[in-house]
């Protein structure tokens, strides 16, 4: 499996002739301001409208996301690990984690509570850090195979990223709202930060995935050249002007 890591640690689309989508602005010789989203010609290097620098494609987007999707890994262990709430009840204190509090809040009956929170801060954050391993892993490797599909599966991670923080939420709330003095306390634990943690750099892996490498080279083996009447334009990225 590892050994074309040098191929898959690569700078996508740094390969001397990208195949970009019929119709596209790339194909037609233009990049877009991360910005602003003016169009500017390929060969230009600034945005005339906001001043940002100009890229046919976000830069080290697959190296930015690997490194950002490996901290968040890292960062969900003691996530998982460490007490997330802190409880006092008449001077005795009682941690959970999440896994303690949503067999807690099944002992209490409270079905759909449990299920949202396992969900939102248990599967949700594994299955967006497997979701994004799979299309850094199918970019990398040039994949021409299911566009379609892994575009809709990126926007997906997307939507779903902004509720991976119901848990921190759920124990914002408990602080704020149960402090009875000398009865009843509740504190967040070291995992709430952890938590949050892995939560911001998951998010921060997928805003730095440039989901039009989905479709730089899904025309390069002719895969989408049924749907398309026009060529595919090819563009050297050794002939566009670089800083």
């Amino acid at each position: 499996m590892f050994d074309d890591a040098e191929e898959f640690f690569e700078v996508e689309n740094d390969d001397a002739q990208a195949v970009f989508p019929p119709l596209s602005a790339a194909a037609a010789g233009l990049q877009s301001c991360l910005r602003c989203s003016t169009l500017a010609p390929a060969g230009d290097t600034q945005c005339d409208v906001c001043g940002r620098r100009l890229f046919m494609r976000r830069p080290q987007s697959l190296q930015l996301t690997l490194a950002f999707l490996l901290t968040a890994v890292v960062l969900y262990i003691p996530a998982n690990l460490l007490p997330i709430m802190d409880t006092v009840e008449f001077g005795q204190s009682t941690s959970n984690t999440i896994i303690q509090g949503v067999l807690l809040l099944l002992h209490h009956g409270s079905y759909p509570t449990a299920a949202i929170i396992f969900v939102a801060s248990v599967l949700v954050p594994v299955a967006k850090i497997i979701a994004l391993l799979w299309l850094s892993f199918t970019v990398a490797r040039r994949s021409p195979h299911n566009p379609h599909e892994r575009e809709r599966l990126y926007r997906i991670v997307e939507f779903v990223g902004r509720w991976s923080m119901v848990d921190v939420f759920v124990v914002a709330l408990l602080v704020a709202l149960v402090q009875v003095t000398g009865i009843l306390s509740i504190a967040p634990g070291p995992a709430a930060l952890a938590f949050c943690g892995m939560v911001v750099f998951t998010m921060l892996a997928a805003d730095s995935f440039d989901s039009r490498l989905i479709w730089d080279h899904a025309f390069a083996e002719g895969a989408l050249s049924h749907d398309q009447p026009n060529k595919p334009k090819t563009i050297n990225h050794n002939e566009v002007k670089s800083d």
